[in-house]
């Protein structure tokens, strides 16, 4: 059975690429597009680099060792000391005048220094329509400094690995470092969740013992005919103070929770495994079809016959290619 957060990253269709493995010589600064749908990140395998994360004043300052993670794909600056971000080239031009042909490292930059910056590049694509106030209310980023270390012994030797398999000759060796790096991932979520204050609506919830009792119960069936009642009972509090205590942590009511991540499960159902309308309304915890489909056009914009005729169609054309 699938915890919490296991559950709501796999429900997410949550999936790593290792898109390049960087050898960089000052100077160099490179202009990294926004791409909707994708957490990015990048880890300083050796050497350091600034991170400028568009709509933020100060740069980050990635040590060796430290792992950034830009969840909602915002345009970023990457760079050595010396480039302010106005001199850094767009990736597209970095990638088209460097020859990278798209795998093993990407060599750039001058000659002023003969030590390189080698960085761990890749993101994380969310399925298209797929949402979760939990991820929704991520910070515009997440900087894990000396994370190895702090996090334990069994991390910093996971980086280690990453870093010497991505984008190296060995057989199996940027498979090896994307799995470990999804595995990461989830690392670097769970202990921002439980190192946030408690004033961050949609984070707190989830370090909030009782509340997460509760969530950890819907998610594990969340077909069941369920109540807010029910849920208050599981945390072992009174149905008003649960209520309360819901909303303020998390940001919405208790009901409205079960009613998004249903949605979400039947939007999996539909566009992932290709279920009818009915058994999607079925496994979502709807009996009524017509029910079901109001709340699903709803809570996601659009009908489920609409996300399950377009899934089909984007299906059918990658078989015909």
């Amino acid at each position: 059975m699938l915890d919490l957060l296991s559950d709501i990253l796999t429900r997410l269709s949550f999936r790593g690429t290792l898109y390049f493995r960087t050898s960089f010589t000052e100077p160099w600064g490179v202009r990294v597009p926004a791409y909707r749908d994708v957490a990015r990140f990048h880890y300083a395998h050796r050497g350091e680099a600034l991170v400028r994360v568009a709509g933020q004043q100060a740069p980050v300052t990635l040590a060796q060792g430290d792992l950034v993670i830009i969840p909602h794909g915002e345009p970023h600056v990457l760079s050595c000391r010396h480039t302010g971000p106005e001199e850094a080239l767009p990736l597209d031009d970095v990638l088209s005048r460097s020859g990278f042909p798209g795998y093993g490292t990407l060599v750039w930059g001058g000659e002023e220094s003969p030590r390189d910056t080698q960085l761990i590049c890749g993101h994380f694509a969310l399925a298209e329509g797929s949402r979760h106030l939990l991820f929704d209310r991520l910070p515009p980023y997440i900087h894990l400094r000396g994370y190895g270390e702090e996090a334990g012994g069994w991390l910093n030797a996971t980086l280690k690995v990453i870093g010497a398999e991505a984008g190296g000759a060995r057989l199996g060796g940027d498979l090896i470092a994307l799995k470990m790096s999804e595995a990461i991932f989830a690392q670097a979520i769970r202990a921002f969740i439980e190192q946030s204050p408690e004033g961050i609506p949609g984070i707190a919830g989830f370090a909030d013992p009782q509340i997460a009792r509760a969530l950890s119960m819907f998610h594990r069936n969340p077909a069941a005919e369920w109540t807010v009642a029910g849920l208050a009972r599981i945390a072992g509090l009174s149905r008003t103070g649960f209520a309360e205590r819901f909303t303020a942590r998390l940001g919405v009511t208790p009901m409205s929770y079960v009613t998004a991540w249903r949605m979400q499960i039947a939007r999996e159902a539909l566009a992932e495994r290709g279920l009818s309308v009915a058994e999607a309304a079925e496994v979502s915890g709807y009996a009524s079809e017509s029910a079901f489909s109001r709340v699903f056009k709803k809570e996601i914009g659009v009908t489920p016959a609409a996300v399950r005729l377009l899934a089909k169609a984007g299906r059918d054309a990658l078989n015909a290619a």
